[in-house]
């Protein structure tokens, strides 16, 4: 088995098995997640298609099956199944066991920051295809949420992703050759700003939060709209 899909199944094994946890009941949410994931995975995959194709990023060989679909490893394809399903359910298990918000102040000056820093970098990096998109993506989305009926999220959200942060950039370090002999995913110095956190681009970083914070809202969007049928088009 390679590498690449041993990190894919360890990344969901236990979040899988502890989504019947008596106090989250997270097996409740695949109604919702699972579309969810779906819809966000899909536009990520094809974003995925496209950059691997142009030679914005690529992969290692060595540490791959060999079975590819359009170009991309299955490993890759099931990075945005297993990647995302950990996270959102560590989203909720973290706002069921500890159910604290930011306050709406400090969300409002916390968004306003990302809007500023991200729009800003977007302007100096704009040639930069993994930038430019990753930032493009993210900021887009922190507005949308930010003006939706659902923008209390990001109260529990910027939080919840800062815990996150830790295990994604492990995940992410042996992927880009941290303590391995080559990286299993490589990127093109002239497509991203060239600093990194060990051997993670920085923009990992961002193009994370869009992914997570994307399916997160998708989830919730969905279980509102179950619990409430008024809410769908007639």
């Amino acid at each position: 088995m390679s590498l690449y899909l041993w990190i894919d199944l360890l990344v969901i094994i236990f979040p899988l098995l502890l989504s019947f946890d008596k106090k989250v009941h997270f097996y409740t949410y695949w109604k919702a997640l699972w579309p969810a994931i779906t819809v966000v995975g899909t536009f990520f995959i094809l974003w995925d298609i496209l950059f691997t194709a142009y030679g914005v990023w690529g992969f290692n060989p060595r540490y791959l099956q060999g079975i590819a679909f359009f170009g991309l490893p299955i490993e890759e394809i099931l990075f945005f199944v297993t990647v995302p399903y950990a996270c959102i359910f560590t989203h909720y298990v973290l706002t069921t066991y500890f159910p604290y918000q930011l306050s709406e102040q400090l969300t409002e000056k916390i968004t306003l920051g990302l809007q500023l820093v991200l729009g800003g970098l977007l302007v100096i990096y704009w040639d930069n295809w993994y930038t430019a998109s990753a930032f493009a993506f993210t900021l887009l989305l922190i507005m949308g949420i930010e003006r939706s009926a659902h923008k209390t999220i990001l109260r529990q959200f910027y939080w919840t992703y800062l815990v996150m942060l830790l295990p994604f950039l492990l995940v992410n370090g042996v992927l880009t050759g941290t303590g391995i002999e080559e990286e299993v995913v490589w990127y093109n110095e002239a497509h991203f700003m060239g600093f990194r956190i060990l051997t993670i681009p920085l923009e990992d970083s961002i193009y994370g939060m869009g992914l997570i914070l994307g399916g997160v809202f998708m989830t919730e969007y969905l279980r509102k709209k179950k619990r409430n049928p008024r809410l769908e088009p007639r």
